[in-house]
């Protein structure tokens, strides 16, 4: 997704402005805890807006008092002498006009101060929410890098190193074996990201004769932050290989295109 199309879009002003549907309001809360730019973009414009609100405030109106004593024609030089009832009219007529103005003006006033509170109510509950994920995915990552080390600690886990391979000698990987759950752990760490179109295939070997078995493709390497991968393994396994495959993968391994290589050592 991109994030900056996203913002530039519109419909965080939208959003703002309370004029998008129950099911685009929740797009966007949930844009807003995965992205925090798209957090900052929104908590930017409701600051916008709260300011903007805050200058048509009364106390920023000063030119509602000068339209006021216009009309009433305070301190002109201009003021005629009228009779008695016809000023009372007039008197009438403009203080209700002013009034009307004043009490106006602080309803705007209230509205603004109220729609101020409910943003800030509202920037704080974001926050809270976005705050909680971050906790909820720190305990979980730390989670799965304590059962992970708990698995790499077994004694029965069989470690395999894969070695680059040709023209691909930078390349390495390491599976780790655990026969009783019939599962490897590959840390993939030495392979580069996979090209547009491509994607890594893990295979399992045996070597006598040569039959390679697919135990899968990778598709979320580019995105994975560490690099280890839980795959299933029920093979009899007496090597491992990893390939670069078009997406989707192939049915067997294309050895041009053989990155690393390790055998099971022996007991």
């Amino acid at each position: 997704m991109d994030i900056q199309a996203y913002i530039d879009s519109g419909v965080l002003e939208l959003f703002v402005a309370g004029q998008l549907s129950d099911q685009e309001n929740k797009e966007v809360q949930e844009h807003m805890l995965k992205h925090p730019e798209v957090l900052q973009e929104v908590l930017e414009i409701e600051s916008a807006i709260i300011k903007l609100s805050s200058a048509m405030s009364p106390g920023e109106n000063k030119h509602l008092l000068q339209l006021i004593k216009d009309k009433l024609q305070l301190g002109g030089q201009d003021v005629k002498v009228v009779s008695i009832e016809k000023a009372k009219y007039n008197w009438l007529t403009y203080t209700g006009w002013a009034a009307a103005l004043i009490v106006g003006a602080g309803l705007l006033w209230t509205m603004n101060q109220n729609q101020q509170l409910e943003v800030q109510v509202s920037d704080a509950e974001i926050e809270k929410a976005y705050l909680e994920v971050q906790i909820e995915e720190a305990k979980t990552d730390l989670a799965v890098k304590e059962n992970l080390l708990n698995v790499l600690r077994d004694r029965e886990i069989i470690s395999v190193p894969l070695g680059g391979q040709g023209d691909f000698a930078n390349s390495y990987a390491k599976v780790y074996w655990n026969k009783s759950d019939n599962s490897i752990y590959l840390d993939a760490q030495g392979l580069p990201d996979a090209p547009e179109g491509k994607v890594w295939q893990v295979w399992s070997l045996t070597l006598n004769p040569l039959t390679p078995t697919s135990l899968g493709t990778i598709d979320n390497f580019n995105d994975d932050d560490n690099k280890i991968f839980n795959i299933a393994n029920a093979n009899e396994s007496q090597a491992f290989g990893i390939t670069l495959e078009p997406a989707g993968g192939s049915e067997t391994p294309t050895m041009e295109q053989l990155h690393t290589l390790g055998v099971v050592s022996q007991p």
